[in-house]
């Protein structure tokens, strides 16, 4: 195989019209399929992609033949169950974030998966993780597991530039619902944070959480959470997001014994490296009032590159082997959806410790109940302004 055929699902939505934007820069791919439930969208995109075929339905297009890959770019409820139904076809799978709503449903489509490659043992999943390509992070990332910044001792997110506006939520009749989207901040703009979290420092082992159920906004859902953290080594942890406050602002701080990582404004990363280990210094100096000598290094890592297309021609190339290994691998999205889950699930209980990983079967008991007893009434409008998502990531 020497080019991989690529069919879109989801193909009118916003996130769908950027990957298309950028097929035709793709090198060993092709669009072969495109797939979308709305008529009115499927024929506008039959005439900008000419010669293309269509489909009303994903799993019509899976069947086809006209396929070695889907790109998934549907409402979230639909990731794992088109993501499955691939697996089974053999027809390799790079989904939108998040993987699916819960970290219960991410587990069955990883199962799938390893079912599926029993049969197929070449057939790839990945997830569009896209900040994973941004150099910034993938220094932090390097930094933080080849014992650079040592044994971890705290680690705090302030991610509040998710600002949305009232008609972003009305835009669609699935945005900010339970039933329609699962959940607010934290599944819809936080798992690509979510997943960097995990990333860099690994998974805790019990949280706390407030949750500010449409404090800012006219939905039923989170668009404010405060969580605390532990982990089994007794480091901590705070993940404090919002997309009702502006301007925002994104700062990343992980403390190690060796010294302090940050992310500062403009990509650049300092890292305050300490000159002996902290906690070999906070018991040996003999002086009351010391202080560890510090020498700050600042980074400034090289343009990020146009991330989707980065994630979407590795994905390619694994394919095609061209590459050995996906810069996102699907499976791992069940990791920060467990993060994820469990704060929604303590600030639904008042800020309630959650052990992780999390009961998942309660979790999905929770969603549920609040999607059966919904009494909530979306005003959605039918007219926004412009919705370039462009500078959202």
């Amino acid at each position: 195989m020497d080019q991989a055929r690529i069919g879109i699902i989801g193909a009118g939505g916003g996130v769908a019209n950027l990957h298309r934007s950028y097929f035709k820069d793709l090198t060993g791919a092709t669009l072969s399929a495109i797939c979308d439930i709305d008529p009115a969208k499927l024929g506008r995109l039959a005439e900008q992609h000419p010669g293309v075929p269509t489909y009303t339905q994903a799993e019509a297009l899976i069947d086809s033949g006209d396929v070695d890959a889907i790109l998934i770019a549907t409402p979230h409820y639909f990731h794992p169950t088109y993501a499955q139904y691939a697996f089974k076809a053999g027809v390799h799978v790079l989904t939108e974030k998040p993987v699916a709503v819960t970290a219960k449903a991410a587990q069955e489509s990883n199962d799938a998966y390893a079912a599926a490659i029993k049969k197929h043992p070449k057939l790839q999943y990945a997830a569009m993780f896209n900040q994973r390509t941004r150099p910034q992070w993938k220094q932090i990332k390097k930094m933080c597991d080849d014992g650079t910044l040592g044994e971890l001792i705290r680690v705090e997110w302030v991610i509040t530039n998710w600002f949305r506006s009232q008609a972003y939520y009305d835009s669609g009749g699935w945005r900010a619902t339970w039933a329609g989207e699962g959940g607010g901040v934290l599944i819809n703009q936080c798992p690509h944070n979510l997943d960097l979290f995990q990333w860099f420092v690994g998974m805790p082992e019990k949280l706390w959480a407030i949750a500010g159920i449409g404090k800012y906004h006219h939905i039923e859902v989170e668009d404010d959470i405060t969580a605390m953290m532990s982990f089994k080594n007794g480091a901590t942890g705070t993940f404090i997001t919002s997309t009702g406050q502006t301007p925002g602002t994104n700062r990343l701080t992980i403390v190690g014994d060796n010294g302090t990582l940050e992310s500062v404004e403009g990509g650049k990363v300092v890292f305050r490296e300490a000159e002996q280990n902290i906690r070999h210094f906070c018991m040996s100096t003999p002086e009351r009032f010391a202080n560890v000598s510090v020498t700050e290094h600042v980074i400034s890592p090289p343009q990020s590159p146009p991330e989707h297309r980065t994630i979407t021609q590795n994905f390619v190339n694994v394919i095609l082997g061209k590459d050995q290994k996906l810069i996102a691998p699907a499976v791992e999205g069940v990791h920060g959806l467990e993060l994820g889950n469990a704060m929604l699930l303590s600030g639904l209980r008042g800020g309630e410790p959650v052990k992780l990983p999390t009961d998942r079967d309660a979790f999905d008991a929770t969603l549920q109940k609040l999607i059966k007893h919904s009494k909530f009434q979306k005003k959605e409008s039918k007219t926004t302004g412009p919705q370039s998502i462009s500078g959202s990531f």
